[in-house]
């Protein structure tokens, strides 16, 4: 079975509380992009006593046992009965890149897994095993734009609103910590909220729209904050830094003419 797990972008990124159990409260349009893994399984023979992962394309900097993949299909076994796998994940979403990828690659596997060996779990129940993985990864299930809150789990479908657009989306290669970025950031209630700014036209989200974390990651790295200013430079009718960084897209009218620094950092590009 081959499946291709889609990464998102976010559409906006606001803070708006500290929770009791040490996550963060926020608001966030979720919305799913053309980039995407390959993630394929077949059935191990009879004498194989656990799944196995194998890992290609970008370095993931981690081990295939501490994959969330494997973490993924080890939670499926402790609660249904299905064959050992051999598992092999194509990275082309970089990891750390506020894309999404490990969280969409587990959704994915838990979909797919659910539907194959017919074990029946609802999507409800698959949403809360995927939060037990990742707070974005309930979205993967359903994969849809969605305006998220609570820690991202909390999800409202909305419009998709970008058909039509071109999207071009740049990753510099340097990280940016999560935990180091929420430490980073203050904490504050929306005038306004996405859910409602996500209805006006696309050409007016410049002055609206805003990522929390932007402020750190651009004192962090530098190159982010220029990436944005060259994909403006290139008439971008909106450009964001996607989640926690360090990917920043750009959303335009038609196929822009780019720079060749910043056509050097594409790492997708195409209608939505």
């Amino acid at each position: 079975m081959i499946t291709f797990p889609n990464a998102k972008i976010n559409i906006g990124l606001r803070i708006t509380g500290n929770r009791q159990d040490g996550y963060h409260d926020i608001e966030t349009i979720f919305y799913p992009v053309g980039l995407s893994d390959g993630l394929e399984f077949v059935i191990s023979d009879q004498k194989a006593h656990k799944d196995i992962l194998n890992v290609t394309g970008i370095n993931t900097g981690t081990d295939p046992d501490d994959n969330l993949v494997i973490k993924t299909i080890k939670k499926l076994h402790e609660r249904n009965a299905f064959p050992f796998l051999k598992i092999h994940l194509h990275k082309v979403i970089p990891v750390g890149a506020g894309l999404g990828g490990g969280s969409s690659d587990a959704a994915c596997l838990l979909k797919t897994i659910n539907r194959c060996f017919g074990l029946g779990i609802t999507d409800n129940k698959l949403k809360s095993l995927a939060l037990e993985l990742g707070s974005d990864c309930p979205f993967f299930i359903d994969c849809t734009p969605s305006f998220a809150s609570g820690k991202g789990e909390v999800l409202t479908p909305v419009k998709p609103v970008l058909n039509g657009y071109y999207l071009v989306i740049i990753n510099p290669g340097v990280g940016i910590n999560t935990t180091e970025a929420y430490q980073n950031c203050r904490t504050g209630l929306p005038s306004i909220s996405l859910a409602q700014l996500i209805d006006y036209p696309v050409i007016e989200w410049k002055e609206k729209i805003i990522n929390d974390f932007e402020e750190f990651a651009f004192k962090k790295h530098s190159v982010i904050g220029k990436i944005k200013e060259g994909l403006y430079r290139s008439d971008a009718l909106f450009s964001l830094m996607s989640g926690s960084g360090s990917s920043v897209y750009g959303i335009f009218s038609e196929k822009p003419k780019l720079p060749q620094k910043l056509k050097d950092l594409v790492i997708w590009e195409g209608g939505i």
